[in-house]
C-alpha cells in the first residue's frame, strides 16, 4: 500500500479538547477514524478516548492479514466501543454516560468502507469534487431532508448542534455504513468534526487539493477553520489520507519494513507519508496555504 497521510487536532476557543483521532495499518489495511466527544455531558472526551482506542483494539486484534468483512467489522467494533464507554460509567459511578460521535474508515485491497454515528463527517474527494460523504445524525439534517430547512439555513440554526446517534446513549448507536468502493489514484479520504466542516466547505477543500497534498492542506485549513469561526471555535479535528499509486516501482513503500502481523499506530497530531519520507511542514507552507485558502473563499459560496 502506499499513501500520504495528515492528522491533527485543535483545542480551538474551548477550555479543553474531547476530540480524539488516529489511525493504524499493516501491509495490508489501514483504519481512520475520529471521535467528538459530546459537550453538555459529562466527561466527552473520555467517551472520546474510549471509542477510538476500543476501535483501534479490534482493529489490531482482527486485521493481522486482512478483515473479512469490513463493513461488519466496523458495526461490530463501533458498537463495542459504545459498550465499553457504557461499562466504563457504570464502574466509575458517573451520574450519567458519556457521549461521543464517531467516524470510521477502513481501507483494504484499494477499496474504502466507513461507518458512522453522529455528525463527525467522511468526504470522498476526487478530481475536484466530493463522490461521496456520511450523512449528519442530526435535527437540522432531518429538516433539510424533509425541505424544512436549506444547507445553508441549517447552519445558523438553533438546533444545529442536536444529534439523535451517539456512543455512550441509553440506547445503542443508530450506525450507517458505507457500500465499498474503489479508489483511484489522487483520491482523498477525510474525517473531520464539526468544529471543522463547520467552516471550511467540501467544494473549497477539493479545489484546493488539485493545488496541494494532505501534508501541505490541512495545517492551513485548520487555522483558516479557526480564524472563521471568530472567537466561539469548537475543538477542530481531521485526519486526512490520499491514495497513491499502486504501481510506481519508483516508489520507495515503507511498509515493507513492517511485518504481516505489526502495526504502525498515531493518535492526535501526526504527518506521514507511507510511500515517501515526509516532509515537515514549515511556517512557510502554512502561510503559503492561508492565502491560498483565502484567495479560494472568495470565489466559493459559503
Amino acid at each position: 500500500m502506499r499513501f500520504r497521510v495528515f492528522q491533527d487536532s485543535h483545542v480551538g476557543d474551548r477550555k479543553g479538547n474531547e476530540d480524539r483521532v488516529g489511525y493504524s495499518y499493516s501491509r495490508n489495511v489501514v483504519l481512520l477514524v475520529i471521535a467528538d466527544g459530546m459537550g453538555g455531558h459529562m466527561k466527552g472526551e473520555v467517551a472520546a478516548e474510549i471509542a477510538v482506542t476500543e476501535i483501534t483494539r479490534r482493529f489490531q486484534q482482527e486485521a493481522r492479514n486482512k478483515l473479512k468483512k469490513p463493513a461488519e467489522f466496523l458495526v461490530s467494533a463501533i458498537n463495542s466501543a459504545h459498550r465499553a464507554i457504557v461499562a466504563h460509567a457504570v464502574e466509575m459511578n458517573f451520574l450519567e454516560s458519556p457521549r461521543t460521535t464517531v467516524v470510521a474508515c477502513v481501507i483494504q485491497a484499494g477499496r474504502a468502507c466507513w461507518a458512522h454515528a453522529g455528525d463527525s463527517r467522511l468526504y470522498l474527494l476526487r478530481g475536484g469534487r466530493l463522490v461521496a460523504a456520511t450523512q449528519d445524525h442530526s435535527r437540522v439534517q432531518q429538516m433539510i431532508d424533509m425541505g424544512a430547512l436549506t444547507p445553508e439555513a441549517a447552519a445558523r440554526h438553533p438546533d444545529r448542534n442536536k444529534i439523535f446517534s451517539c456512543l455512550g446513549g441509553v440506547v445503542p448507536p443508530q450506525i450507517d455504513v458505507s457500500r465499498e468502493m474503489d479508489l483511484q489514484t489522487g483520491d482523498t479520504i477525510m474525517l473531520s468534526t464539526d468544529g471543522f466542516w463547520a467552516q471550511i466547505p467540501a467544494s473549497l477543500i477539493s479545489t484546493l487539493l488539485r493545488k496541494q497534498d494532505v501534508v501541505g492542506l490541512i495545517p492551513g485549513l485548520i487555522t483558516e477553520a479557526y480564524r472563521r469561526a471568530d472567537g466561539d471555535s469548537d475543538n477542530i479535528s481531521v485526519v486526512a489520507l490520499t491514495w497513491e499509486n499502486q504501481d510506481d516501482d519508483t516508489v520507495k513503500d515503507t511498509t515493507q519494513m513492517l511485518n504481516e502481523e505489526e502495526f504502525s499506530t498515531s493518535s492526535n497530531t501526526e504527518q506521514l507519508d507511507v510511500a515517501v519520507p515526509p516532509d515537515d511542514v514549515t511556517e512557510a507552507d502554512i502561510e503559503k496555504a492561508i492565502a491560498e485558502i483565502q484567495d479560494a473563499i472568495r470565489k466559493v459560496p459559503r
